[in-house]
């Protein structure tokens, strides 16, 4: 499954980008993520332990990542799913690019999920999530 969205913002790309680089501020503004905290790890390679949650009528999904972050330069993030366990897992890529324009910033999202588990239900959790996540997100980068 891969998911693409885009917001307009009309705040500078280094202060989106600072809301989207660091998966610790995602669950104020994306209800998906109910929890994203950094956890201790060796070497430079920042990560977290996330919970998604979904929920589309009688049917709720949650799942634990451990999620590192790939890359990092000031206006592109990647997140991957890394685990430790020694176990194969389905790949989680969360990749975040912001751009200035004329008139505030563009953030472009892509998510790619490799597995099966979810299936449709949580593309449509996701795409419903993502509309409303635009304006939490807005509302944070203009206050």
């Amino acid at each position: 499954m891969d998911v693409d969205a885009e917001l307009v913002a009309p705040c500078g790309a280094d202060e989106l980008y600072g809301w989207v680089e660091d998966l610790a501020t995602y669950p104020r503004w994306l209800e998906i993520v109910t929890r994203a905290e950094p956890i201790a790890d060796d070497g430079d390679v920042a990560a977290w332990a996330v919970d998604l949650r979904g929920r589309l009528g009688p049917l709720a999904r949650s799942k634990r990542l451990r999620m590192v972050r790939t890359v990092h330069d000031g206006r592109k993030a990647r997140f991957e799913r890394a685990e430790i366990d020694g176990r194969s897992h389905s790949p989680w890529i969360l990749d975040a690019t912001v751009e200035e324009t004329t008139s505030g910033s563009r953030l472009h999202m892509h998510l790619h999920y490799g597995g099966g588990l979810f299936g449709p239900v949580l593309e449509l959790v996701l795409r419903d999530e993502i509309a409303r996540s635009r304006d939490r997100l807005l509302e944070l980068v203009t206050s």
